[in-house]
């Protein structure tokens, strides 16, 4: 591979962004969120970037792992969580989960992108945790 400097947030955004308009582009608004998550999955990995799809997503209470099964759709090169919603309108509650899973993750931001739209350029949202 090379001594290749660790992407910045910043330069992982950027891939993350192109390789949703390359999946928008292919396949346009109306399926299931389960095809944007597998074919973003499959721009990302042939960007270069470590993918992981439906990372668990520990739940502590205390000292306490509670066993609850909360997953990230993406976590792209275990510094970023991408949402993937197809749904008609995002509400307020979709923002507020994303800000949830950056305290419970530790992570410092995420992406939150609804495919089902006419405008994917409108529709992808970031969020930072502490950045």
């Amino acid at each position: 591979m090379g001594n290749h400097a660790p992407m910045t947030e910043n330069e992982i955004s950027f891939s993350i962004r192109s390789a949703i308009f390359q999946c928008f582009n292919e396949f346009g608004p109306g399926l299931l969120e389960s095809v944007y998550e597998a074919a973003l999955a499959c721009y990302l990995t042939k960007a270069g970037l470590k993918i992981e799809r439906q990372k668990p997503l520990p739940v502590w209470v205390d000292s306490e792992k509670l066993d609850v099964g909360y997953r990230i759709d993406l976590l792209v090169v275990d510094k970023v969580i991408i949402e993937v919603k197809s749904v008609e309108f995002l509400s307020k509650v979709h923002h507020m989960q994303l800000l949830t899973y950056l305290r419970m993750s530790n992570l410092k931001f995420d992406i939150l992108v609804n495919f089902n739209t006419d405008s994917i350029n409108n529709s992808i949202y970031r969020k930072v945790n502490n950045l």
